[in-house]
């Protein structure tokens, strides 16, 4: 975008006017933010538009990213770093006597993601656009975020997450292109005039889904893609019907919140309700697009791909099924043909309980056409897979069975490719967790290592980084992150090293200032900065990280003038609401905190940092400040993790086991530029089978993890009664399924090292260089290069459909 500094200085003074009509020196930093925005999208908007038009006219293959979360961040600097103009606009703010950082503040952080997942889908959005794919998402426009989270007594509390308080100014209402979800009621199936079966409704609850769009900037290509988010509202013709502010909270409750609790009955349905509401209304409005191309329904494969993020939008498949069936009139032959070649899924997890299933009542009740179809789905996978591999392997991987609809069989037997995220996760996947599948339908599966956008990780979040980073190879980086390889040539170059350091130094001192006025904790610059910043769930061991720090606080009381490795530990970290024993240990480490940073005795050689509310902006301030990155989850429970090369990118080095992407990064960085220890995989899995894990053994003789244990119990931590005793008994006397004690002497080892490197800088600056250099291949952008192999094949490397009489086979 090209705009000079005074073109913007009148530009926005006069959108800002128009909109206010007063002067913006009388402005408060919100109304600049708001006005800012829509000046911004105004600026856009000519290439939103002739970008979607340019789609339609040439008619290209689009893939709709179908995911119930998206973390997005600000998106004001992203934007304008995007559109080519972020030091043009910061100066210009600059002339005009305004705080660019305090605009920037102003922004809501939307959390309408928990994690991993949402953050991903983000960074999707952003390199398809800067690839210049045509790609769109689909999502849900939560009225409240995950939720913010406050500690109160260092307990977890959840407050409404009110993002859409001041409004959301990029995005726009398309009522126009709303279309209506069914739920519940009765369907009965008649014999039309062309022998095929229709559906009649009875007793619906129709529901509007209308859709905000929100235009994805591509990086200065000109490029703006669309992110969907879907609303439910009332239609207005049914108003009539709702004589209650209950009645009317059933439908917003919809789209309320995210990922409402689902410990009861209620909140399950409400769930269900979210998945299918956003992935119906998804699929309707593609195929309101599709019927503009004019094409006929056997090049909507050619033309259309779905990719399913996760099981949540798993409902896809049949709701698409049923738009062909029962809307379009096709056989069952040709809608499932269409289906498969259409759809395709990415599995985020090795853990059964994440597998999403519902009970079939729930689905036949809420759902009943859809249940109709997915029951058909099922009867004819039976009857095809029994004659080939038997009935055992075959009703394993059946869809409906114990009660329940599983959602990730669905999601396998209705798509055309199923991928990991990471190469240890596929192959776990196919080799453990979904290995009947992968007996059946070994070609679906493959792998696709998730990826970060280096634009807002390092461009945004590190900008003295980025200009360390062009000045020694180029901006070529920019576009294509692997020649961040050129870096490693300065791994010797003591100006570099020297360069590296001190812009490590001014990020740490500035997320110092920050932990001092936000949270009143004083913490010395100088110490090391130990991060671990990713969901509290027991499988990602923050418990392990605990243990050892309590290690450090005893070794420091047993002597105070130790010369040990100053440390500030940093967690960011938000559990479920109804995961108790997340919260317990989210309570046991303020509580050690509040012991340890008040403790004279220890002064600055240890200082615990647990920020509240973490989210993509905490992220951006944290993440630069890193110096060791902890990725320590029980090898083959972590799918890949996306923190970890965050960290990386910004030269902070890993500690880590060998689980999800860490194996990939160990391939590239080097083992020598990361610090590894524990089990792996085969060991994880050699002690399950065997049952030789004994944790009230260790705990008997190991005298320093004994002792570290029994602070939870015997008040050397205070006000975590029951908390400690909960965590403890789970560790000693309970299954400690996740092997912390077994791992506790290796993970020790492991601080001991970085602690003996860290006091060589040079060495130290060397290694976090090589890791930043060794970043490139696990860009966002690389990942989807990788899934367009895929998602965006030619025609001719389909499977040809367009022969008569328009199936391959049945199923």
């Amino acid at each position: 975008m090209d705009l000079t500094k005074k073109q913007f200085k009148e530009e926005f003074s006069q959108t800002f006017e128009n909109m206010y009509a007063f002067d913006i020196k009388n402005s408060t930093p919100i109304q600049q933010y708001t006005a800012l925005g829509n000046y911004l999208r105004f600026s856009y908007s000519d290439d939103w538009n002739k970008t979607n038009k340019k789609y339609l006219n040439e008619q290209v293959k689009q893939v709709y990213y179908f995911s119930i979360e998206f973390l997005p961040g600000r998106m004001l600097k992203s934007n304008l770093l995007n559109l080519g103009i972020l030091d043009t606009v910061r100066d210009g703010l600059l002339d005009m006597g305004l705080d660019f950082e305090e605009i920037t503040k102003s922004e809501a952080d939307p959390a309408l993601g928990n994690g991993g997942l949402g953050r991903l889908a983000s960074c999707f959005m952003d390199s398809i656009a800067s690839l210049g794919l045509p790609g769109n998402g689909n999502g849900i426009r939560y009225r409240y975020g995950l939720f913010q989270q406050k500690f109160v007594d260092g307990y977890q509390v959840e407050l409404p997450d009110n993002w859409l308080r001041n409004g959301n100014v990029w995005e726009v209402r398309k009522e126009n292109k709303a279309v209506t979800v069914r739920f519940g009621g009765q369907v009965g199936l008649v014999e039309a005039a062309n022998g095929h079966l229709k559906p009649t409704y009875f007793n619906t609850q129709n529901i509007l889904a209308v859709p905000y769009d929100t235009g994805m900037v591509g990086y200065q290509n000109d490029v703006v893609n669309n992110l969907r988010l879907w609303s439910a509202e009332i239609p207005p013709e049914e108003e009539i019907h709702y004589h209650t502010i209950a009645e009317r909270e059933q439908v917003n409750q919809i789209t309320e919140v995210l990922y409402p609790d689902d410990s009861n009955h209620e909140g399950q349905t409400l769930r269900l309700r979210q998945e299918y509401f956003f992935t119906s209304a998804g699929i309707q409005s593609i195929i309101q697009y599709y019927k503009q191309t004019g094409l006929s329904w056997q090049n909507f494969p050619d033309k259309i791909a779905i990719h399913i993020n996760d099981t949540h939008p798993s409902l896809a498949i049949p709701e698409l099924m049923r738009v062909l069936l029962d809307e379009e009139d096709l056989s069952w032959e040709q809608a499932w043909e269409i289906t498969k070649k259409t759809m395709s899924y990415t599995n985020h997890t090795v853990l059964q309980e994440a597998m999403e299933k519902w009970p079939i009542d729930m689905v036949r009740n809420l759902l009943p056409r859809i249940y109709q179809v997915i029951e058909e789905i099922n009867r004819r996978h039976i009857e095809k897979k029994l004659p080939l591999y038997g009935p055992d392997l075959t009703y394993r991987t059946a869809i409906i069975a114990d009660g329940y609809v599983k959602m990730a069989h669905l999601a396998i037997v209705g798509s055309h490719s199923v991928n990991g995220v990471a190469k240890l996760h596929t192959e776990i996947l196919m080799h453990d967790v979904l290995n009947d599948f992968y007996q059946m339908y070994p070609a679906k599966f493959n792998n696709k290592t998730n990826g970060i956008t280096q634009r807002r990780w390092l461009h945004l979040a590190n900008e003295e980084l980025t200009k360390l980073i062009d000045d020694k190879i180029g901006t070529d980086w920019k576009t294509n992150p692997a020649e961040l390889k050129l870096f490693k040539a300065f791994i010797a170059d003591q100006e570099t090293l020297d360069k590296l350091g001190t812009i490590k130094l001014a990020n740490k001192e500035k997320f110092a200032a920050y932990t001092k006025n936000e949270m009143g904790i004083e913490i010395n610059p100088e110490a090391l900065f130990d991060v671990q910043i990713k969901r509290l769930h027991a499988y990602k061991r923050q418990l392990l990280n605990v243990l050892h720090i309590i290690d450090r606080y005893l070794k420091i009381k047993e002597d105070p003038t130790l010369a040990i490795q100053s440390r500030v530990f940093i967690f960011g970290a938000k559990a479920a609401p109804s995961y108790s024993y997340a919260k317990q240990i989210i309570k046991l480490i303020n509580a050690l905190a509040e012991l340890v940073n008040n403790d004279s005795e220890i002064g600055d050689k240890l200082k615990i940092v647990f920020v509240e509310n973490y989210g993509v902006s905490l992220a951006e301030l944290i993440i630069p400040a890193a110096e060791v990155s902890e990725q320590i989850s029980l090898a083959g429970k972590e799918a890949s993790g996306t923190s970890n090369m965050k960290l990386m990118l910004n030269g902070a080095l890993t500690i880590a086991t060998l689980d999800g992407a860490n194996v990939e990064i160990r391939d590239f960085v080097g083992e020598d530029n990361l610090f590894l220890f524990g089990l792996n995989d085969q060991e994880v899995e050699i002690l399950n089978e065997n049952g030789s894990y004994h944790p009230r053994e260790i705990y008997e003789t190991n005298p320093r993890l004994k002792q570290v244990l029994n602070t939870l119990i015997d008040g050397t931590i205070p006000n975590i009664e029951m908390e400690g005793r909960a965590i403890f008994d789970s560790l000693v006397y309970h299954n400690d399924e996740y092997f912390l004690l077994k791992d506790f002497d290796s993970y020790i080892q492991a601080q001991e090292e970085i602690d003996a490197l860290y006091k060589n800088k040079m060495e130290w600056n060397q290694k976090s260089l090589m890791n930043i250099a060794s970043s490139g291949p696990f860009s966002a952008d690389f990942t989807i290069q990788r899934y367009a192999e895929e998602i965006w094949k030619t025609d001719s490397q389909l499977t040809d459909i367009h022969q008569k009489p328009f199936l391959t086979e049945p199923i």
